[in-house]
C-alpha cells in the first residue's frame, strides 16, 4: 500500500510544456539505436526461410565468407547455443526446423550494411518443405481454448445467455471480421550488442527496458545483473516493441561470437513484417437482445483469433463487452487457430481496437432496428456499477462524453434516414462509436531521486528506467517529478531508458504514467519526509511502484465519444471522412500540448484501421504478400480531414496519486465502428469488415 504522507497538488501537472528533448530531436541530436556507438562494429544482415514450415537440409555459405569484409556467418551449425529457457520464437539459429516464413535461418556479420547484405544473398540453402496452414478458419479442426488473455479471462458467462435472446422481444445476430495488421514505426525495430568479459550491453528499440533485460537474461544463461539494457530514444512502437523479438536474440547471439565487438542490426521495412508482431485477424460473432424500449437483455460476444504454433497471444476482442453497457446476460468467449506463422503480439489498445469495432457496430444496427437514435440507445443501456465486476466506478463519464460530442458536432440536425445527403456526387453520413479502456498499474518500477546542491536552489536528478516511444513521457514525469517535490520543473534531471536505473514497467497498457508518476511520487514523498525541502547534496531517497489501495474497491476505466461524417462517391464508391471528433474522459490531463497529439494520433489510427490497413497473407507460401508502403496503406494527410478533440475535466483520486488515465489508447477504441456507422448511414450499405474499400459501396 502507498506510503504517501502529503496530497499531490498540481502546478506544472495540467498546464502545457514541450517536450524537453524536443530540440535534440529536431536538430537530429537526439541518439536513436543503430546511431549509438560501438567498438569495432559489425553489421547483421539476416538470411531468411522461404516456406512457412520445414526443415534446412542444407547450408553453404563458403561463397559469403569469401566475400571482402565478412567477418563471420553463423547458422544452426555454428551459432553459439542459448539456454534451455529459450522457446521456439527466441531460440533463433539453435535447430534445422522451419516454423514460418521468414525465420532467420543465418546470419552474416561484414564490417559494411553492404557487405553483410549482398554476403547474405550469397548464403545457398537447401530446405524440405512440409505442409502448413497460414490463413485463419473459424472451422480449423485445430481451433482451441486458450487458458489465458493478456488480462482477464478467456471465457466469461453470467446467466443463460441464449434462453434470454430467444426471450427477447428484439434479436439481433450479426459477424465482423478484422484483418491481421502489422504496426509500422517510424523507426523499425533495431540492435546494437556488445559482450564485454561475460556481460552483454544491448542497446535496443524497446519499450520495456527491463522486460528486454529480463528476456535476454534466460535466454542465455545470465543473472539479470549481468545484461543492460539502454533505449534513450525510440520512435514510435505502438506494442510492437513492447515484447522482445528474434532481431533482438539474434543480434545478441552473434554479438557472443566476436566477443569484444559490437554488431548492429536494423530491420528493414519489408523484415518488420515477418519476426516482430501484429496484431491477429479476428471473427467475431455477436448477439443482442434488448426489449422494444432498447434496454439489452442479453449480450454474446464470441471471437475466433487467428494464432501461432509457436508461441500464444491471444487479442482479448470480446473483453470489451463485458463491461461497456448493461446487461444481467451475457456470454464472452475467445478461441484460437493455431496457424505456421509468426506470434502476434501488442498493437494500440490490443482487445479494445477490433472489439469496439463490432460491439458499436452491433449497437448501431440494434438502433436501426428499434428506431431509435443510437445515442439515445447508448445512453438507455449506461451500467450503474460495472457489469463485470460489480464494483462501482471511480468514474465513468461516457455520458457525458456522448452528450457534449453530439452539441458540439450537432447531432440534433441529423436526419436518422441513411442515404438522404447527396452533396455535390457524394454521399454524406454522420457515426457515432464509444470508447473505453482500462487503468492498469504495471507494479514493479523502482525510482531514485537524488538532490545536486543544497537547499533553495538544490537540483533533483530523478532517475526511472522508463520508456519514451514518442508519447511525451520525458515532458509528463518531469512535471509530476516537480510537483511531487513542490519545485520548478527547471530543477528536475530527470533520466529514463535504461537498466542501470533499476526496473521498470513497459510503456504500454496505457500504464505509463499511472505505474512511473505513482513511483516518483512515493520516492518524492519518501525524500520529504527524510530530508524535508532543504536537502544537502548528495541526499538520496528511492521507492517501488505502491500499491494502490483503492484497487479493489472501484473499476477503473477512461472513457470516451467518436463522432465522424463520412462522405462516399455515388459513382466510384470512393471513401473519405471530412470530419472527425473525439470526447474523452481520462482523468487529470498531465501536459495537454502531448495529450492532445495522442488522442489525434490515435484516431488518425483508428481511420487508418477502418480504410485502409489489411497484411493479406498468401496461404502457398506463409507470407505477407503486401510487405511494403507500397502495399500496406497507412492513412497520410490526404486521407485526414478536419480532427477535433477535446477533453472533459475530471477529478478521479482512487486512480492513482496525480488522477491520471492513460491516453495513449483510447484514442483508436470505437473510430472504426463511428466510420462504418457513418458509411452505413451516408449509403445505406452495412460493411461488417475491415478495411471499408470502394468496392463495398459499388
Amino acid at each position: 500500500m502507498t506510503t504517501a504522507s502529503r496530497p499531490f497538488v498540481p502546478h506544472a501537472v495540467g498546464t502545457a510544456m514541450p517536450r524537453p528533448e524536443g530540440p535534440q530531436k529536431v536538430r537530429g541530436t537526439a541518439r536513436y539505436t543503430v546511431e549509438t556507438p560501438g567498438s569495432d562494429a559489425l553489421y547483421l544482415f539476416p538470411v531468411q526461410a522461404g516456406v512457412a514450415r520445414g526443415r534446412v537440409t542444407a547450408i553453404d555459405t563458403s561463397a559469403a565468407e569469401a566475400l571482402e569484409g565478412v567477418v563471420a556467418v553463423l547458422t544452426h551449425e555454428n551459432a553459439p547455443r542459448l539456454a534451455r529457457e529459450a522457446d521456439a520464437d527466441h531460440g533463433v539459429l539453435q535447430s534445422s526446423t522451419i516454423h514460418q516464413h521468414g525465420q532467420y535461418l543465418a546470419a552474416v556479420l561484414a564490417t559494411s550494411s553492404e557487405s553483410a547484405r549482398e554476403a547474405a544473398s550469397l548464403v545457398s540453402v537447401e530446405v524440405v518443405e512440409e505442409p502448413h496452414a497460414a490463413v485463419l478458419d473459424e472451422d480449423s479442426p485445430d481451433l482451441y481454448t486458450p487458458e489465458a488473455l493478456v488480462v482477464g479471462v478467456t471465457d466469461d458467462t453470467r446467466g443463460d445467455p441464449e434462453a434470454a435472446l430467444a426471450a427477447s422481444a428484439v434479436t439481433l445476430r450479426r459477424t465482423y471480421r478484422t484483418p491481421m495488421e502489422h504496426h509500422q514505426p517510424l523507426e523499425p525495430h533495431a540492435t546494437v550488442a556488445c559482450w564485454e568479459d561475460g556481460r552483454l550491453v544491448v542497446h535496443d528499440a524497446t519499450q520495456a527496458v527491463s522486460w528486454t533485460r529480463q528476456a535476454l537474461a534466460a535466454a542465455f544463461g545470465l543473472d539479470e545483473s549481468d545484461v543492460d539494457v539502454v533505449a534513450q530514444h525510440v520512435g514510435g512502437g505502438f506494442g510492437s516493441k513492447g515484447g522482445t523479438h528474434p532481431n533482438t536474440m539474434l543480434t545478441a547471439l552473434a554479438a557472443q561470437a566476436v566477443p569484444g565487438r559490437s554488431v548492429r542490426y536494423a530491420l528493414t521495412r519489408q523484415q518488420m513484417f515477418d519476426l516482430v508482431g501484429y496484431r491477429p485477424a479476428t471473427v467475431q460473432h455477436v448477439a443482442l437482445g434488448a426489449d422494444r424500449e432498447g434496454r439489452l437483455t442479453a449480450i454474446t460476444h464470441d471471437v475466433v483469433d487467428q494464432g501461432s504454433k509457436i508461441g500464444e497471444f491471444v487479442e482479448p476482442a470480446a473483453a470489451f463487452s463485458r463491461g461497456m453497457y448493461a446487461a444481467e446476460t451475457r456470454r464472452t468467449t475467445h478461441r484460437v487457430v493455431p496457424l505456421d506463422i509468426g506470434v502476434p503480439t501488442f498493437m494500440r489498445a490490443p482487445g479494445e481496437a477490433p472489439g469496439s469495432f463490432a460491439g458499436e457496430c452491433a449497437m448501431d444496427e440494434l438502433a436501426i432496428e428499434l428506431g431509435i437514435d443510437p445515442i439515445e440507445l447508448r445512453l438507455r443501456n449506461e451500467p450503474e456499477v460495472d457489469p463485470e465486476s460489480g464494483l462501482p466506478y471511480s468514474s465513468r463519464n461516457l455520458v457525458a462524453c456522448l452528450r457534449r460530442g453530439a452539441e458540439r458536432f450537432g447531432w440534433a440536425d441529423r436526419d436518422p434516414a441513411p442515404r438522404a445527403r447527396l452533396v455535390d456526387g457524394w454521399w454524406h453520413g454522420t457515426g457515432v462509436g464509444s470508447a473505453s479502456f482500462p487503468v492498469p498499474r504495471f507494479p514493479g518500477s523502482e525510482a531514485t531521486i537524488r538532490a545536486t546542491g543544497t537547499g533553495d536552489t538544490a537540483g533533483y536528478t530523478v532517475e526511472i528506467a522508463a520508456s519514451d516511444i514518442g508519447q511525451g513521457a520525458r515532458a509528463a514525469l518531469t512535471a509530476i517529478a516537480a510537483d511531487a517535490l513542490d519545485v520548478g520543473v527547471e530543477r528536475i534531471d530527470l533520466r529514463i531508458g535504461d537498466t542501470a536505473f533499476g526496473p521498470a514497467g513497459p510503456a504500454g497498457g496505457s500504464a505509463g504514467t499511472t505505474s512511473w508518476g505513482a513511483t516518483i511520487v512515493e520516492a518524492a514523498d519518501r525524500f520529504r519526509d527524510k530530508y524535508g525541502d532543504h536537502p544537502e547534496d548528495g541526499d538520496e531517497a528511492d521507492a517501488h511502484t505502491p500499491d494502490n489501495p483503492w484497487a479493489g474497491e472501484y473499476s477503473m476505466h477512461a472513457f470516451g465519444a467518436h463522432f465522424v461524417e463520412v462522405a462516399v462517391h455515388a459513382d466510384t464508391g470512393e471513401i473519405r471522412v471530412p470530419r472527425m471528433l473525439g470526447v474523452f474522459a481520462a482523468g487529470r490531463i498531465v501536459n495537454p500540448l502531448t495529450a492532445r497529439s495522442q488522442f489525434l494520433g490515435g484516431m488518425t489510427w483508428g481511420l487508418s484501421a477502418a480504410l485502409h490497413e489489411e497484411s493479406v497473407l498468401d496461404d502457398r507460401f506463409g507470407h505477407v504478400v503486401n510487405r511494403d508502403f507500397a502495399g500496406y496503406h497507412v492513412a497520410t494527410n490526404a486521407d485526414v480531414g478536419t480532427l477535433d478533440v477535446e477533453w472533459l475535466d475530471e477529478d478521479d483520486p482512487y486512480v492513482n496519486p496525480m488522477g491520471t488515465k492513460g491516453i495513449g489508447e483510447i484514442g483508436i477504441v470505437g473510430v472504426a465502428a463511428a466510420i462504418a456507422n457513418a458509411a452505413y448511414h451516408a449509403t445505406g450499405v452495412r460493411v461488417r469488415s475491415l478495411p471499408i474499400t470502394l468496392d463495398a459501396f459499388l
